[in-house]
């Protein structure tokens, strides 16, 4: 019995178009019946998943954690499952979830069906899957253009970073975590929900996307040399080892800062202080690979 599924590959991300002809042929010759959405209605994607949402068994997305991002609130709102296409710079999803990196691969893990139930973080009502961040993270977001990723693929980061850096500006926020207050002064504070984000670090070492909490850190940093043992630290999600790293678990997050800081989530900015982040246990299923 074939699967109908909506599939939409995101032509401007990195593999997108080499990509999406590959993974219809090859969905087409594993019995999946397809809905394609051309890269040109992209913003109407959200509509249209509502639209055909009786006639589908679920949606595969092709792209990064962006255009994943892009298209969650819709997918909690129909509960229709998502296979993933990893076809981004990053892919920090796929790598969360341990999908394969070929588009053979994925495609296959898509067709045998293995569901898993995934939880998502939500700030001021908007969902994400990896982290939201603000500080440092936004100033790298806001220099990261769609022609650097292409160009120099998780190098973009790193250079983006760089000249973020030149530009620190420490800011005053308070953080409450389950009744607790923390006045801090920092660069960044990063809430997760999964595990990986900005190419491969780790929010915590032992975080994952279903264990029903929020991973936060604030980096408290106060001199350019602290950053070389962080990047170090960062990969494996032991950042809060340092001293000038705050480590901090909860399933309700709230951040205030005395002017509004954007809010960066899976790599999109989409909100701003003051903001409320919770944990929505088990909120989307996922098509993962044996």
């Amino acid at each position: 019995m074939s699967k109908r599924a909506l599939i939409f590959v995101n032509r401007n991300a990195r593999s997108g178009k080499k990509r999406l002809a590959q993974a219809v042929d090859i969905l087409d010759e594993l019995e999946f019946e397809l809905v394609l959405v051309p890269s040109k209605r992209s913003g109407e994607l959200a509509d249209l998943i509502r639209k055909h949402r009786d006639e589908l068994d679920l949606v595969i997305i092709g792209g990064g954690d962006g255009t994943l991002n892009r298209v969650v609130d819709v997918l909690v709102e129909t509960q229709l499952p998502l296979g993933i296409l990893p076809l981004g710079t990053a892919n920090d999803l796929a790598r969360t979830l341990g999908l394969p990196q070929s588009i053979p691969d994925a495609c296959r893990a898509i067709a045998q069906g293995k569901r898993r139930s995934i939880d998502l973080g939500w700030v001021n009502g908007k969902y994400f899957f990896n982290v939201a961040s603000l500080g440092l993270s936004v100033k790298i977001t806001r220099r990261l253009s769609q022609g650097m990723k292409q160009r120099w693929g998780l190098l973009a980061y790193a250079i983006s970073a760089v000249q973020a850096l030149t530009q620190l500006h420490p800011f005053r926020a308070e953080i409450r975590v389950d009744g607790e207050t923390i006045a801090v002064k920092t660069l960044q504070i990063a809430v997760g929900n999964g595990r990986y984000y900005g190419g491969g670090m780790a929010i915590a070492e032992d975080a994952a996307i279903d264990d029903q909490r929020l991973d936060l850190y604030s980096l408290e940093v106060k001199h350019l040399w602290q950053f070389i043992p962080l990047l170090w630290k960062m990969r494996r999600g032991q950042q809060a080892s340092l001293p000038w790293v705050r480590g901090l678990h909860g399933q309700e997050i709230e951040i205030y800062t005395r002017e509004p800081h954007a809010i960066n989530t899976d790599g999109e900015i989409t909100t701003a202080t003051p903001a409320t982040f919770r944990v929505i246990p088990q909120a989307l299923t996922v098509l993962v690979a044996d």
